[in-house]
């Protein structure tokens, strides 16, 4: 067990002593799938906040004016930020939106990674790899969407995002790779960049395979959020 995974623990700990629910500002470590890893869960506020302190960044959210809310057509929504996804303050355990691919990107490089490739992505989210699954998942078999073979346990169709790490595990040990937010991926189309999973504005069908989507890869909204992939160590 590392240093930092320990004191995540003891800190669980105390908070369970105390009578007060664990805060996850630090998420579970990366699950190896074959010659990669990938973050169990989204990138929080409270990573993408060290982050942001560590390298002086202010998002473009930031400098201009707020991020984006789709209501008949992309609404600015003045101060809404990756620490105020909805113009609140959130959680540091709630997953980071409203920043864009190169600020995803940075951000995975910052901390020895990359986004991931729609080719792992789809690897991580859809086919079990591990040799003893958990959650009555199956090895080797891939399924319709992140969470099995229903999409029961995903937040899709619902008001706001939720705090990584608190809706049904899925494949391969990892959460939300089916709705909460999209996020976003390595793979590039000139300006436009790939996201992927669905969030919680849609239904269920975005989280599948064939349900991602190429947007703007300058553009930020309450949606968007994203994940690290990284080159596993032999």
């Amino acid at each position: 067990m590392t240093l930092s995974r320990l004191k995540i623990l003891t800190a669980a700990l105390a908070a369970i002593i105390a009578g007060a629910a664990p805060s996850l500002a630090q998420p579970p470590e990366p699950v190896r799938i074959g010659d990669f890893r990938i973050d169990a869960t989204e990138v929080t506020i409270g990573q993408f906040r060290d982050f942001a302190r560590a390298t002086s960044l202010r998002t473009a959210a930031e400098r201009e004016g707020g991020g984006f809310e789709y209501t008949g057509g992309w609404t600015r929504r003045q101060g809404w930020t990756y620490e105020r996804p909805q113009g609140q303050p959130g959680q540091d355990s709630e997953p980071a939106v409203h920043v864009t691919w190169a600020e995803a990107d940075a951000f995975c490089r910052h901390v020895g990674g990359r986004l991931p490739t729609i080719a792992e992505w789809r690897k991580a989210a859809y086919t079990e790899q591990r040799e003893q699954p958990t959650d009555g998942y199956v090895r080797g078999k891939t399924y319709p969407y992140p969470v099995g073979d229903a999409p029961d346990g995903m937040n899709n169709n619902r008001r706001a995002h939720v705090a990584v790490a608190t809706t049904r595990r899925g494949v391969n040990g990892l959460y939300d790779m089916g709705a909460n937010v999209w996020e976003w991926i390595a793979d590039r189309r000139g300006d436009d960049a790939l996201t992927a999973g669905g969030s919680w504005w849609y239904g269920p069908e975005q989280a599948r395979t064939d349900g991602a989507q190429w947007k703007p890869s300058g553009f930020y909204a309450v949606y968007i959020g994203f994940r690290c992939a990284y080159d596993a160590k032999s």
